[in-house]
């Protein structure tokens, strides 16, 4: 997805990797409503935080999930 192409509407939505064992704590991350983040469109250090929630999905962090936001 290029950045042309995200649209107002796309960024209503965060993916959120919720942590297992600390309420309230986690990553989120803007989406569309399919839950596709533009990693191009992420700072560096957003990015690499996405690659660490996804590598610790089950053991640190559940499963994402796609939310809109208010």
């Amino acid at each position: 997805m290029t950045t042309a192409s995200m649209t107002r509407q796309d960024n209503q939505f965060e993916l959120r990797f919720l942590s297992l064992f600390d309420d309230g704590r986690g990553w989120a991350f803007p989406c569309d409503a399919h839950g596709q983040v533009d990693l191009d469109r992420l700072s560096d250090r957003a990015r690499n935080n996405y690659f660490f929630a996804h590598s610790v999905i089950g053991r640190d962090v559940t499963l994402p999930r796609i939310c809109a936001v208010a």
